[in-house]
């Protein structure tokens, strides 16, 4: 099964007439996205269970890997500017400063290694793609345990931030390699 139609280029293009416009449409869109995903949260401390990382991920297999970094950094902006739009509606310096801010650090990361894999081809078959999004969640939980040990300890850190969620990862991997089947056949049919 093909995830993308065709190799080297992510599932939305935007090239012609407003190319520039479109693009700047998607990066707010993908924020807007991102938002959303963050809004599904299951409750945990000190680091909650959201579909961020899902938003994250299908983002680069969308948009490739200069827009998706650009949207994840325009989300990111947006919280520091005082939006709500992180887990739990959080915003501002805080959660950056705070135990989670290592994840949110890595999502631009891992939503740009997303993106130029699926440029170069790699996520065009089912396994590929699923191998790509569990490298990109690794990035960010590198990121997130990195910075988290610095308030708890590894040890802590890893029953905490890894371990709970690796199920999640697992599923939410599935779901964006699903979610972008869904939408290279929702191209496919609209050409």
């Amino acid at each position: 099964m093909t995830l993308l139609a065709h190799a080297a280029t992510p599932v939305l293009r935007f090239e012609g007439n407003h190319a520039v416009a479109r693009k700047a449409v998607a990066i707010l869109a993908g924020s807007f996205l991102l938002a959303l995903c963050s809004w599904i949260s299951v409750p945990m401390i000190p680091v909650p269970m959201t579909m961020q990382t899902y938003g994250v991920l299908l983002l680069g297999v969308l948009l490739g890997w200069r827009l998706a970094g650009a949207s994840v950094l325009f989300y990111l902006g947006e919280a520091l500017a005082g939006l709500p739009v992180l887990a739990g509606g959080a915003f501002g310096l805080k959660p950056f400063l705070g135990p989670t801010a290592g994840y949110l650090a890595a999502f631009p990361l891992a939503a740009m290694l997303v993106g130029w894999c699926v440029e170069r081809g790699w996520a065009r078959h089912v396994a590929g793609a699923f191998g790509v999004m569990l490298a990109a969640h690794a990035v960010i939980f590198a990121g997130g345990l990195a910075w988290l040990a610095t308030f708890t300890g590894m040890e802590k850190a890893i029953a905490v931030g890894l371990m709970p969620f690796l199920v999640g990862t697992v599923i939410k991997s599935a779901l964006v390699v699903a979610t972008g089947i869904a939408f290279t056949r929702a191209k496919g049919r609209h050409r």
